[in-house]
Formats: C-alpha cells, sequence, structure tokens
C-alpha cells in the first residue's frame, strides 16, 4: 500500500478533464502574465471569503509582505508573532526592518493564547499578525476587543486555514474576512493549492486594496508611474486557471478532509499518550494537517509508522524563538514553554480528500498497535 502525506496525483486525476482543458485555453492565448483568468479567479475567491476584495500575487510570503507594506509601519514598530508557525510571519517583519515580539501558544488548539496579548502591547505595537494554525481560526474575537480604539492592525495569516468558518458577535463568518488584511498561499499542498507558488491578499477597505495593487505591480497605478516603494509579485495565469477549477470542488474536498479527521478521532479515542485535535468553540476546522499531540515516545511512533510505509510530518520542530537567524532578538529556551512543548510533541499525520476507508483504517491501525506494544 503507498500511502501519502498529501496525495497531489489523486486530486489532479480527479479534475484532470477540466484543468487540461483550462491549460490549453491559457497556453494558446499565449496570456500568460494578467490573463483574464487571474482576474476572473479573484473574483471568485472573494466571493468565496464573502470580502470585497482580493488581490492575488507571487506566494504566500510575499502576501505577507505586502500586507504589512501597505500598512505604512515605521522601522522598528513592533509585530506581535506566534512563536509557534511557519517562520512566514515572522521572516516578512524582519525583511522590513520592523521589530517582531512573540507571543506564546495555546495547548489545545495551537494558536495565538489571546490572554498573553495584553502585557506584550506597548506604545509601539502597531500590528498582530493572527496565524490560523493547521485548519481553524484563532480566537479572533478577543483579539479584536483587545485591540479595539488602539490603531493595532489584525492581520490574517490564512495560508493554512482557507474554508474554515469562525463564529464572531453571534454571525458565522469565514477565515480570512475578519482582520485589516488577511493573506493566504496556494502552495501545492495547502487545501486550495496550485501546480508551483501563488498567494492572495484580501481587505474590505478600498483604499487599503488599492494600495495593495500598486505594491503587488512595482508600486504604479499607470505603467511607469510609480507612487509607492512596490515589489514584483504576481499569480501566473496559468494557476490562477488551475485555481479555478479547484475552488469548485474546494468545500467537497473540505468536507471529506473532516470526515478522514473524525475516523482517526473515533479511533484514537481513549489512548492515554495522544491527543487528538481540539476544535474550539465556534470553529469549523478544515484539516489543513491533522496533527496530533504525542506524549510519549513521539519520535520512536514516527519511526515506527516509517518502517510501516507511513508518512508523517513534524509541523513545527524548532520554535521561532529558538532559530539560529532570529536570534538577535533576544530570546532563549524556555521563553515560550507551550511553543517549545509542542514542537516536542506533534506529529501530522496523512491528511488529504483522497485518503480511502482502506488507507485510514491502516493508518490508524498500525498508529494503535505501536501503544498497544
Amino acid at each position: 500500500m503507498q500511502i501519502k502525506l498529501v496525495d497531489l496525483e489523486k486530486q489532479y486525476f480527479r479534475y484532470k478533464t477540466e484543468i487540461d482543458n483550462e491549460l490549453r485555453r491559457v497556453i494558446s492565448s499565449t496570456h500568460f502574465i494578467q490573463g483574464p483568468q487571474v482576474k476572473a479567479f479573484e473574483s471568485e475567491l472573494s466571493k468565496f471569503v464573502n470580502i470585497p476584495f482580493c488581490i492575488s500575487c507571487g506566494n504566500g510570503t510575499d502576501a505577507l509582505q505586502i500586507a504589512l507594506m501597505a500598512c505604512e509601519l515605521q522601522e522598528n514598530a513592533e509585530i506581535i508573532i506566534p512563536a509557534f508557525s511557519y517562520v512566514a510571519p515572522l521572516e516578512a517583519a524582519a525583511i522590513l526592518k520592523l521589530k517582531p515580539v512573540l507571543i506564546d501558544s495555546d495547548p489545545t488548539s495551537f494558536n495565538i493564547d489571546p490572554l498573553k496579548i495584553p502585557p506584550l502591547i506597548t506604545s509601539q505595537t502597531r500590528a498582530i499578525i493572527a496565524v490560523h494554525l493547521f485548519g481553524q481560526a484563532c480566537d479572533m474575537a478577543t483579539i479584536k476587543k483587545l485591540t479595539e480604539k488602539t490603531g493595532i492592525k489584525i492581520i490574517e495569516d490564512n495560508a493554512q486555514s482557507l474554508g474554515s468558518e469562525h463564529i464572531l458577535k453571534q454571525e458565522k463568518v469565514t477565515t480570512g474576512s475578519i482582520g485589516d488584511i488577511s493573506t493566504t498561499s496556494f502552495f501545492p499542498s495547502k487545501v486550495l493549492g496550485c501546480f508551483g507558488d501563488g498567494g492572495a491578499i484580501f481587505t474590505a477597505d478600498n483604499n487599503l486594496a488599492q494600495k495593495i495593487k500598486m505594491i503587488a505591480n512595482h508600486g504604479q497605478a499607470q505603467k511607469y508611474q510609480h507612487e509607492l516603494v512596490g515589489v514584483n509579485s504576481r499569480l501566473d495565469t496559468i494557476q490562477a486557471a488551475v485555481l479555478s477549477v479547484k475552488l469548485k470542488y474546494l468545500a467537497e474536498d473540505i468536507s471529506k478532509r473532516q470526515k478522514a479527521a473524525e475516523f482517526y478521532n473515533e479511533k484514537f479515542a481513549g489512548i492515554e499518550e495522544i491527543v487528538t485535535p481540539a476544535i474550539s468553540s465556534g470553529n469549523s476546522h478544515v484539516f489543513h494537517q491533522y496533527t496530533l499531540r504525542i506524549k510519549k515516545k513521539r519520535n520512536d511512533l514516527r519511526k515506527f509508522l516509517e518502517e510501516n510505509g507511513i508518512p508523517s510530518m513534524i509541523y513545527y520542530p524548532v520554535p521561532l524563538h529558538l532559530q539560529k537567524a532570529y536570534s538577535y532578538l533576544g530570546y532563549k529556551k524556555g521563553d515560550f514553554p507551550v511553543a517549545e512543548m509542542l514542537a516536542e510533541e506533534v506529529l501530522s499525520l496523512p491528511m488529504h480528500p483522497d485518503l480511502n476507508p482502506e488507507e485510514l483504517s491502516y493508518i490508524a491501525n498500525k498508529l494503535l498497535a505501536f501503544f498497544k506494544a
């Protein structure tokens, strides 16, 4: 049995006819940059997220950098960023010479612990990057309440949770529609992934949207008229065409992920050494990753699974405050105990819409066998 952590081949063959037709259409048109498919996809995705403006770009890290640039932050402005996350938010802030202020995570959701935000807010705090990790939203109601009347921008990093929902003021909203600006990634393994790199930025603010468009296009509103310092970050027409096909099936694919997660949860219930993913109150979870906490012998379990043909992944083995590149921030081991604990315990199992019952049973039974041995 050949099991993949993410099976992009099976996904492609499900949509092969539609995708191939769209690719041929783009290639025959030769509109490889900013072809009509790009604007069409932006419009479709804007409706999906339920937010007025969607601006596509080259990748998810560019999206974060452009979002921060659009906020017109001064050098050394403080940006609150989770210590347990992929490096991209921290990287974008560092490149722009902003001052990252790291924050610990909630051990249950893995997201920012909002109770730890107030002590970090100073007169120099200008933004919070709320990373919706592994497939569900941060506690955005609390984060918004804490930043009311402060001028602090909320930037949602929605790269891992596109399509998830969150209850805000007794209303169901989509992640990516809550903050001042939100970003996402279309890296191939994402819930909505393309055939290369891609990303997007969202906002409900028309002025911000126009600024973001300019920044992503060399700072120009008109060709050769550069009003802002910008970058060159575009979603290729070919990628937009692929994404438009996949977007039509995204809700269905998310449902399949959720059913696979339910199967795992049922099989692992009651095993003392395993903590299954918790869904926070008011949230839906799209399970970009199905991430367990393994209290004992995590690395031994991973080796056992590998020996039995089951891939797994540790997201993330080194928290951001212990990364060499960011030692200049002055953090040390012990500063973020939850992030450090998660780095020692998390393990992600295969998760994608094409996992079949035989594969799911094999994975779950092998994991159970390890703990019952």
